[in-house]
């Protein structure tokens, strides 16, 4: 228990990290003097330090000890975010937001098979939940925060005030015990060796394994449209909507804290449930929230009055969380023991290269091409989900067949 609340609080600061910059972004357009397009591309910078750094991460993680990879990961990326106050260049913004990336790469595919390794199967979605709960928290932290230190101090000291605790907690994670690959599997040797290809072949092997393939391809749909949702979602109520910069960074983080949150447990707690009863209830749970989710997606950009457009931005964002125990414990449970580290990285890799490394580029793009906001979200963000519920129906589907797949062989 003291390493996964260890754990999800260093989670949290991840995505207050994470967040900020979104939190700040007019402002860092007005002294920079960018566009939507540039102010894409310091987002961009981020995921690209993130998920082309994450399968090197993966493969450490697979053979050496995480405890120290994860240390050095808060470590960087502690420091780039407090070095981001200080940029004084649109280059140096994008320099240091690779690093904040580079550094949450470790983290990010390090952690979740740490859990993975100390909860049985039965317990293992519910405590993933819990990591994960950290998301919607951190993520609003960081955006309320964000916008009330700015509106105070300047947006230089938002980002000292959030990579400053990160620098004093990275080597709190070394006093944590590191459980043993495969530890919690019932009946299974604890490190399972065997089940571990060597080198490279580690990543080649997850293409014999179509349930992760779908996983996989449903979150990086969800990913390009949760990534356009995070980066823009205040931008599109202060220009479209005329909201304060500091009244949109409120709504957002609150509505991200309490939708995330509910949803998050609760959408652990119902896969938990229905995967008892049924061998594709995890798979389900994506499937059907995911296409919930469409419809208010749409209406959140849709919608000229605004109170019913943030009533679908929150519908919209707690369908989208609804789903982020269940799909991480698939990401685990879809490959063998040995291989967790590497499909996490894999994944991660995966879900942002066609995700939202470019989505906030494209929505930025679009709005500078289209002279819209409006448009440029309006069929990019729901379209992706639209993606994502036909890959994860066709995995739900997949497990409803009387034959299930192996999920970790």
């Amino acid at each position: 228990m003291a390493s996964l609340l260890a754990l999800t609080g260093l989670n949290l600061l991840n995505y207050v990290d994470r967040q900020v910059l979104p939190a700040v972004l007019p402002r860092l357009q007005e002294d920079f003097h960018l566009d939507d397009s540039q102010a894409g591309t310091i987002g961009t910078a981020f995921m690209l330090g993130y998920f082309l750094t994450s399968p090197f991460f993966g493969y450490l993680g697979d053979r050496l000890r995480r405890g120290w990879l994860i240390a050095g990961g808060v470590l960087v990326w502690s420091l780039a975010t407090v070095l981001t106050g200080v940029a004084t260049s649109f280059a140096l913004l994008v320099f240091f937001r690779v690093f904040v990336g580079f550094g949450e790469a470790s983290y990010g595919t390090l952690s979740p098979s740490w859990i993975a390794d100390l909860y049985p199967p039965p317990r293992r979605n519910t405590a993933l939940s819990v990591f994960y709960v950290a998301i919607p928290v951190g993520a609003a932290l960081g955006q309320i925060l964000g916008g009330r230190i700015e509106k105070l101090y300047g947006w230089h000291a938002a980002f000292f005030v959030a990579g400053a605790p990160g620098l004093l907690l990275a080597l709190g994670v070394l006093a944590l015990r590191e459980p043993a690959r495969g530890a919690s599997e019932p009946a299974r040797p604890a490190a399972a060796p065997a089940d571990r290809p060597p080198g490279l072949r580690a990543y080649a092997e997850l293409f014999r394994h179509r349930p992760y393939l779908l996983v996989v391809a449903g979150y990086a749909a969800q990913t390009f449209a949760m990534g356009g949702f995070a980066y823009w979602g205040a931008k599109f109520l202060v220009s479209v909507h005329g909201m304060s910069l500091q009244s949109a960074d409120d709504f957002f983080g609150t509505s991200l804290v309490v939708s995330g949150l509910i949803a998050t447990v609760a959408g652990g707690l119902t896969a938990t449930a229905w995967q008892r009863r049924h061998p594709g209830g995890y798979a389900w749970v994506l499937a059907l929230s995911a296409l919930a989710a469409v419809p208010f997606a749409f209406g959140a950009f849709a919608l000229t009055n605004l109170l019913w457009a943030k009533v679908a931005l929150v519908a919209a964002m707690f369908l989208l969380f609804f789903s982020t125990g269940p799909v991480n414990t698939l990401i685990l449970e879809t490959v063998p023991v040995g291989m967790r580290a590497s499909a996490m990285a894999a994944s991660i890799f995966a879900i942002h290269l066609f995700g939202d490394v470019w989505s906030p580029k494209i929505v930025g793009r679009l709005s500078v091409g289209l002279h819209s906001l409006r448009a440029a979200t309006l069929w990019t963000l729901p379209g992706a989900l639209v993606a994502c519920a036909g890959f994860w129906l066709c995995l739900a589907l997949q497990w409803s067949r009387p034959k299930s797949p192996a999920a970790a062989s």
